[in-house]
């Protein structure tokens, strides 16, 4: 067999291996779910609930907060909340809103490995220089949260008011995920888009690839198709349009923009396409996913990125330099999963995972990545 050939069958091999976690994902809806791996918590989750300006939208927000609050609980994330309670509306309470997040944020382990959700409910204004979310009290700025957020810890913020395209734009960085209800300031109507995130951001039926959990693009991509469907079946012109930024470069995308889960784009090897960092983080984690460590997942998604960049520099190479190139990328990763099911194996549970060339159907990884390492170059690009 020659060297090349050998290449191919060792990246059937590993192809297997990655898009065998759908398998996994699909068999493990049914089983019960183990514990975030060494007692860990998954991550932290905020949401803030803005004022109301009246009983009907107190109710939705509440609504929505509460949706957040149970994902986040079945995801073994530590949940707070701010605004929207008994509490916020106690006028013998000290602390402004404003106050209580300037100090939650202020608190944050910016080194910590696993995720930091923010999440905005309520309304927000924008007078055309400065964009605002509106709190009890005196109300934060796109350039208050800019300042206030961990600027290297792994953040997702979800801006769910009216007016809050600023947000996103002031908020870009790299390592951060940023998703905003509206395109700019000027769309100051009620924005309906963060109630159906709340209900897609941990529901099944939103899972595209079928691994058995609900990623953040996932979430959004569902979400802001379900908005767009309620303006088309009601006959309303849109006022909301949702933007989605997770690669630091300032440009956005929308749902519009993917099919299934991958961008519309050609994919230079100078750019980095949004909605695969997103992609890599889960609210309710699925089997495979709890039994990582954050160590463990923060170099499962090096790895993925990895993958990825040598996916976009696929002309710069030949067949067999592409192909060693990504086997030596996805041998530490099936590895990584061999190490999972060992620690499983050590505390009497069932490995997810079978690393054997010879049955491939029981290993578990990335279908993202291995659609992404085989598929060829694309050729469309979005006008």
């Amino acid at each position: 067999m020659t060297r090349t050939a050998c290449k191919v069958a060792i990246m059937v091999w590993a192809g297997c291996l990655l898009l065998a976690r759908l398998d996994a994902g699909e068999a493990a809806s049914d089983q019960p779910q183990p514990q975030i791996a060494s007692g860990q918590n998954a991550g932290e989750v905020l949401v803030v609930v803005g004022a109301a300006g009246g009983e009907n939208y107190r109710v939705k927000f509440a609504t929505w907060a509460d949706r957040w609050r149970k994902g986040a609980k079945a995801g073994g994330c530590v949940f707070r909340q701010i605004g929207g309670t008994e509490q916020s509306h106690d006028p013998t309470n000290a602390a402004s809103d404003r106050e209580s997040l300037q100090a939650v944020l202020s608190q944050l382990d910016d080194s910590a490995a696993t995720p930091f959700w923010l999440v905005l409910i309520g309304h927000g204004t924008f007078d055309g220089r400065s964009a605002k979310f509106n709190l009890e009290g005196p109300d934060i700025s796109v350039e208050d949260l800019a300042d206030w957020l961990p600027p290297s810890r792994r953040t997702a913020v979800i801006c769910c008011q009216s007016a809050s395209g600023p947000f996103l734009e002031g908020l870009t960085q790299p390592n951060r995920i940023v998703i905003s209800a509206t395109k700019n300031g000027h769309e100051q109507n009620f924005a309906r888009f963060g109630d159906y995130f709340s209900q897609r951001v941990a529901d099944p039926e939103a899972d595209l690839d079928k691994d058995g959990q609900t990623s953040l693009l996932e979430a959004f991509l569902k979400a802001a198709r379900d908005t767009a469907a309620f303006y088309r079946d009601s006959g309303r012109l849109a006022t909301e349009h949702a933007l989605l930024e997770d690669n630091g470069d300032g440009t956005t995308v929308r749902a519009d923009d993917f099919r299934g889960i991958r961008l519309i784009d050609d994919e230079s090897a100078e750019h980095v396409p949004d909605g695969q960092r997103a992609h890599q983080l889960h609210l309710v984690p699925n089997r495979r996913e709890r039994r990582l460590t954050a160590a463990q997942r923060q170099r499962r998604d090096a790895i993925e990125q990895a993958v990825f960049a040598h996916r976009r520099q696929r002309s710069n190479f030949s067949e067999e330099e592409y192909l060693a190139k990504l086997e030596a990328l996805l041998l530490p990763l099936a590895r990584l999963y061999a190490d999972v099911d060992r620690t499983v194996l050590r505390k009497g549970g069932e490995p997810a995972t079978n690393l054997s060339p010879s049955d491939p159907a029981g290993t578990v990884s990335s279908s993202f990545v291995a659609a992404e390492a085989n598929r060829p170059p694309s050729v469309a690009r979005r006008p």
